[in-house]
């Protein structure tokens, strides 16, 4: 069921199974909305998970601070939702490129809560500048009415080539749900992930167990980074899977289900 909440001052739009024998929190990526994991959150209940997802700030029908949306403010709504509103105690939590940076927020300054972390085409690292440039002029195409231009370019290429076709419909539902976004929280939610903290430190202590899950054809991300992510932290355990982008759980949901369910 589909419904909304308060937390720190803003609606939060919350989708929960509310049946299943354990939790899994699903936290969505920049420009979806907890939409783009129904097909996998489908899969995920007829395994007998209780599946709960938000908007995260900035995005969909959620609201958002006006100016900034750092990972902290998202990781202590994240928090509030699964303690205080859903009652959960812990839950496995599962995050999607800018979901993945909130997930992994939430482990470090909520460790009791996380029982695993699984991060899905996420990144550990901090923005260099170059990477800095690039969103600041996705902050300018946005401000000047573009979000809905900036969506139909980014959101194809978050697949590998050779999925784009089977995979169509997705792309036009996730490129059209982009029009209820407001464009000034997606703006405060670039700012937050630019102003992310170096976290490494606090990950690599961490007594959980972290899996990742990269793909093969992901213009994100590349093996050498993906190399280095393993050299630092010995907790975290990645996997690269082959003919799979920047979207693991859609393009290969079966690889990624059967990881969890193990």
């Amino acid at each position: 069921m589909e419904y909304f909440a308060t937390s720190h001052g803003i609606p939060i739009h919350i989708s929960d199974t509310k049946t299943g024998t354990k939790t899994i929190f699903l936290l969505h990526g920049y420009l979806e909305t907890l939409y783009i994991f129904n097909e996998f959150a489908d899969l995920l209940s007829k395994q007998g998970f209780r599946v709960i997802s938000i908007d995260l700030p900035g995005h969909g029908l959620s609201g958002s601070d006006p100016s900034i949306n750092k990972m902290q403010f998202c990781a202590d709504t994240a928090y509030d939702v699964l303690k205080n509103i859903c009652k959960i105690d812990s839950a496995i939590v599962a995050g999607h490129s800018f979901g993945g940076y909130v997930a992994q927020m939430l482990a470090i300054t909520y460790p009791d809560i996380v029982e695993k972390l699984i991060l899905l085409n996420s990144m550990f690292f901090v923005d260099t500048d170059a990477k800095k440039t690039e969103r600041e002029r996705e902050v300018s195409a946005i401000l000047n009415f573009k979000l809905m231009a900036l969506a139909s370019l980014s959101i194809p290429k978050m697949y590998a080539p050779e999925n784009i076709r089977k995979f169509d419909s997705k792309i036009e539902e996730t490129i059209e749900i982009c029009e209820t976004h407001d464009p000034v929280g997606i703006v405060a939610t670039i700012r937050g992930i630019m102003e992310r903290d170096d976290i490494m430190h606090q990950l690599s202590h961490l007594t959980k167990q972290i899996v990742c899950f990269y793909g093969g054809k992901d213009v994100c991300t590349d093996k050498e980074t993906i190399d280095r992510i393993s050299s630092l932290l010995s907790n975290c355990t990645s996997y690269i899977i082959d003919g799979c982008g920047h979207n693991s759980f859609i393009e290969a949901p079966d690889i990624i289900l059967k990881a969890i369910i193990e």
